[in-house]
C-alpha cells in the first residue's frame, strides 16, 4: 500500500478526523471565548463529539479489518456499526446539552463581542471539516464503510450547524435581538437531534442483518436469470433446466452475504453440479465485489421447507 492509498483508506480518514475535530475545537472554542456566544459554544461542542466519534470509529475499525477467526468466522465486519451507533448517541446528547445551555441564555441574554474575528475563526474551521467530509463520503462509497459515512455525514451536520450560527450571529449584531442567539442555538440542537437519531437507526439496521442494497440485489438477480435462461454462454445448453430460489441477502459492514437454493436436474451427477454451483459463485463475485455466496443444491423435484419450531408446539 502507498503513501496515498493509506491516507485514503478508512484508518488514515479517520485519524485525519481526529486531527481536523482538534484542531476545530480550538478554533471553535477560541471563537465561544471571544464572543460569548451561545451559538458558537453549541458549534464546539459538536466538534468535541466529533473527536470523540473519531477515536472511536477508528477504534471499531481496526476492530473490522481483523481476519475471521474461531470465535468470529464470519468475520468482525459489523464491529463498525457500533461506531455509528455510538457516534449517533453522542449527537443526541449533545443535543440536549446544547438546548439546555439555549434555554438558560434566553432567560438571560448576554451582548456578543468581537463577533467578527468570532465568525471568521468558525468559517475557517467549517472548511476544513467540509473538505474532510467530501473526502470522507467518496471514501465511505469506495470501501463501504459504513463507520466512514457515519463521521462523513456528521461532519457535513457540523458544516451545517457552524453556518446557522454564522447568520444567526450576523444577525443579533445587525437587529440587536440577542434573544437570537439562544434560537439559533435550539435551532442547531434540532437539526443534529435529527441527524443522531439517523445514525442510531441505521446502525440498529446493520446489527439486525438488514438486506443488501436494492441496486446489489439487482445485480444478483441478474446473474441468477442468466444462468436459468441460458444467457451464460458457458451454460447455454441448460436453459430452464436451472433455477434458483430462497434468495436472501444481509450486509454486515463492508461484507455483502447471499445465500439461495439451486435445484437441477436429479440425474446430474455431482462433479457438474459442484461445477455449476463454483461457475455461479465466480459470477456472483465478478458481479458484487466482496460478496459472499452460500449455494445449496437441490434436485428439481425437492422443495425445502423452513417450519417455524413454534408452529409444531
Amino acid at each position: 500500500m502507498n503513501i496515498l492509498s493509506k491516507w485514503f483508506s478508512p484508518k488514515g480518514l479517520l485519524w485525519a478526523s481526529v486531527v481536523v475535530a482538534c484542531i476545530t475545537i480550538a478554533l471553535k472554542t477560541l471563537a465561544w471565548h471571544l464572543t460569548d456566544s451561545v451559538g458558537l459554544l453549541s458549534d464546539a461542542m459538536e466538534s468535541v463529539v466529533n473527536l470523540a466519534s473519531a477515536i472511536f470509529g477508528l477504534m471499531m475499525v481496526t476492530v473490522a479489518e481483523m481476519p475471521a477467526d474461531e470465535d468470529h468466522p464470519y468475520g468482525h465486519h459489523k464491529a463498525e456499526y457500533f461506531s455509528s451507533g455510538f457516534e449517533g448517541i453522542l449527537i443526541v446528547v449533545a443535543s440536549l446539552g446544547i438546548m439546555w445551555a439555549a434555554a438558560h441564555r434566553i432567560f438571560d441574554p448576554q451582548p456578543l463581542e468581537q463577533v467578527g474575528i468570532g465568525l471568521a475563526l468558525s468559517v475557517a474551521s467549517s472548511a476544513l471539516n467540509g473538505l474532510l467530509a467530501w473526502v470522507m463520503f467518496k471514501a465511505a462509497k469506495a470501501h463501504r464503510s459504513i463507520a466512514l459515512e457515519a463521521d462523513a455525514r456528521h461532519l457535513v451536520t457540523d458544516v451545517w450547524t457552524s453556518a446557522g450560527v454564522v447568520i444567526g450571529i450576523g444577525l443579533v449584531s445587525w437587529t440587536g435581538w440577542l434573544w437570537l442567539d439562544a434560537l439559533v442555538a435550539f435551532g442547531v440542537a434540532l437539526n443534529i437531534l435529527r441527524e443522531g437519531w439517523h445514525l442510531i437507526w441505521d446502525a440498529s439496521q446493520g446489527l439486525m442483518d438488514e438486506a443488501v442494497e436494492p441496486e446489489v440485489q439487482a445485480q444478483i438477480q441478474q446473474v441468477l436469470e442468466d444462468f436459468s435462461l441460458g444467457h451464460e454462454e458457458s451454460w447455454a445448453k441448460h436453459v430452464h433446466v436451472v433455477r434458483f430460489d430462497h434468495v436472501i441477502t444481509r450486509k454486515a459492514g463492508q461484507r455483502r452475504f447471499v445465500d439461495m437454493h439451486m435445484h437441477m436436474p436429479a440425474d446430474w451427477s455431482l462433479g457438474l453440479a459442484a461445477n455449476l454451483r463454483g461457475t455461479v459463485e465466480q459470477s456472483l463475485m465478478k458481479a458484487v465485489p466482496g460478496l459472499r455466496a452460500t449455494i445449496q443444491l437441490l434436485p428439481n423435484d425437492v422443495e425445502a421447507h423452513f417450519d417455524d419450531p413454534k408452529d409444531t408446539v
